[in-house]
């Protein structure tokens, strides 16, 4: 949206400008604090340290656009809150950790399973780690979640994606009467299917807060963590994801899925060759993968391209060869699996695919830059045209009150080519009374004329609406969002575990019922769009939740 966020740093007393050598840095994650206006939380920064200060360490406090666990624009703004000081002060990017307390362990729960090969280590403390449990046991609130709301529950549950903390070495901390212990519980039991014990220190006989010899406990063993830093490229790397939105991990990427919000998989290992020169150089193992890439830079394998040709590899069983090691030690290799198996390419899927950074959901393209689209023609129906006049100024209203910004709003007479080239365009109103979705209505996979058709349903469209994300016809690297915000409402914010997506890529919304705290109207149908964007057959009651 363009506006300007805070964030506190702690700068060590040994950091000055001539000081040689670069700096640990701990990214420390807030708690929930329902009046965190900027202005306070500016005031609280200039006057306190914070809960850890160690020593010769660079703290950063992001304010992750206020109290949303730094999730969509709160988790988009603590990266760029990193991005801006390391660009600003010597951080040795191979000793950053992520950590935090009560809502901030929720956010460091979730950046450390969606970036740990960011990190030298990860420090949760208490928060919650998903959503159904957590609400189970915190507010006794026993959840009925639609088809797609459960499958959505996979975007920040990092108890589904515990796999990528083999990737990164976690202490977690608790006190032992705190019911957000569950957090931690929760990720151990997690963590046992995939053979690992949790580090869990444990405060005796506290509260949610930390107990003075668990605090030293935790310290000494982050201080370990950063002295030995970050493994660029380790000879073991696993990734799990249910979303290309999170599909890297250092040098391998998953760049296709057999299904969206299904597991992907890959667990991938180098053997070496200066041992065994006749091996295996890498074997992969995928499940729900159909493409993936294998990225070395410069001088990160122990390849040795003098004495070898294709490197032997091994693909869910199977043996293949990839290329050539270069000059540089630095190695790239792209496949795609079709009906006789595992196939080499010049290059990650790209077109009319679901794609990193545009896979959907909705809530998907308020991750990035975006422009609301105010309609100025008239809609064909005038029951339709009141509720999305009163959807769009309850989603600027609601974007300044969760993720304290403003957002941006454009007529759709003046969408300018780079308004197009620059940001995904949430365009509100129909094809009669939007001009840009009048000129992209054709391309788009669902038709919306007197009727909504979707594959072989349909809706009157005197009294329903659409609500979708689709790649923009007209620059398909950008999103167009129909008729919607983000889509958790005034209910979930009394709780971060709520705030997850609340629709797939698409969903017709039947007027006849007003909306309410939690739905934008009776949701009559809704689904997630195929791998290319295309529409999926109807789905039976029985097939709604596989």
């Amino acid at each position: 949206d363009g506006s300007v966020q805070p964030y506190g740093l702690v700068i060590p007393p040994s950091y000055t400008e001539k000081t040689a050598g670069r700096y640990r840095l701990d990214v420390w994650f807030h708690g929930r604090g329902e009046t965190l206006s900027e202005v306070n939380f500016l005031d609280e920064h200039r006057t306190q340290a914070g809960t850890f200060t160690p020593p010769d360490t660079i703290v950063l406090h992001p304010y992750g656009r206020y109290c949303n666990a730094a999730k969509f624009a709160g988790e988009v703004d603590a990266l760029e809150a990193l991005d801006s000081v390391s660009r600003r002060y010597r951080v040795d990017d191979d000793r950053i950790s992520v950590r935090g307390f009560s809502m901030g362990g929720a956010s460091a729960w979730q950046f450390a399973v969606h970036y740990a090969d960011r990190w030298c280590a990860a420090n949760p403390g208490a928060g919650f780690a998903e959503t159904p449990q957590f609400l189970d046991v915190f507010q006794k609130e026993k959840l009925t979640p639609t088809w797609y709301e459960e499958k959505l529950w996979s975007l920040y549950d990092c108890d589904r994606v515990v796999a990528n903390l083999r990737n990164v070495p976690t202490v977690a901390y608790s006190g032992e009467l705190d019911t957000q212990k569950q957090a931690a519980d929760v990720m151990a039991v997690a963590l046992m299917r995939e053979g690992i014990e949790l580090t869990h220190v444990i405060g005796p006989k506290t509260k949610h807060a930390y107990h003075p010899e668990a605090k030293k406990d935790v310290e000494s063993r982050m201080a370990s963590l950063a002295i030995k830093g970050r493994d660029r490229t380790p000879r073991e790397v696993h990734l799990v994801t249910y979303t290309l939105k999170y599909n890297k991990m250092n040098w391998l990427t998953i760049d296709a899925m057999t299904e969206h919000w299904a597991e992907a998989r890959v667990d991938a290992r180098v053997s070496d060759l200066a041992v065994t020169p006749d091996a295996v150089a890498i074997a992969i193992e995928t499940k729900g993968v159909t493409a993936f890439t294998l990225d070395f830079p410069a001088g990160s394998t122990s390849f040795r391209p003098a004495t070898l040709g294709r490197l032997s590899m091994s693909i869910d069983g199977q043996p293949y060869s990839g290329p050539k090691p270069r000059s540089d030690g630095s190695w790239r290799t792209h496949w795609l699996r079709n009906d006789k198996g595992w196939v080499e390419v010049a290059g990650a899927p790209f077109g009319n695919v679901k794609r990193h950074d545009l896979q959907g959901p909705i809530d998907d393209a308020f991750m990035d830059s975006f422009l609301i689209v105010r309609p100025t023609g008239k809609a064909k129906s005038e029951t339709f045209a009141a509720w999305s006049k009163a959807e769009m100024d309850r989603a600027i209203e609601h974007w300044r009150r969760h993720f304290r910004g403003e957002a941006r709003v454009i007529d759709d007479t003046a969408v300018s080519d780079a308004d197009i080239a620059g940001s995904n365009l949430i365009l509100w109103g129909d094809p009669e009374s939007n001009a840009v979705l009048k000129r992209i209505q054709e391309q788009l996979p669902i038709r919306w004329g007197a009727k909504i058709v979707v594959g072989d349903r349909s809706f009157p469209a005197e009294d329903h609406a659409l609500i979708a994300v689709y790649p923009n016809p007209l620059n398909i690297n950008r999103y167009v969002v129909l008729n919607s915000g983000f889509t958790f409402r005034d209910y979930d914010y009394l709780n971060n575990a709520r705030q997850v997506p609340k629709l797939p890529d698409w969903a017709v919304v039947d007027l006849k019922t007003p909306p309410n705290s939690r739905y934008p109207g009776k949701v009559v149908d809704a689904d997630f769009f195929g791998e290319r964007w295309e529409v999926r057959p109807t789905r039976k009651k029985a097939d709604a939740g596989k």
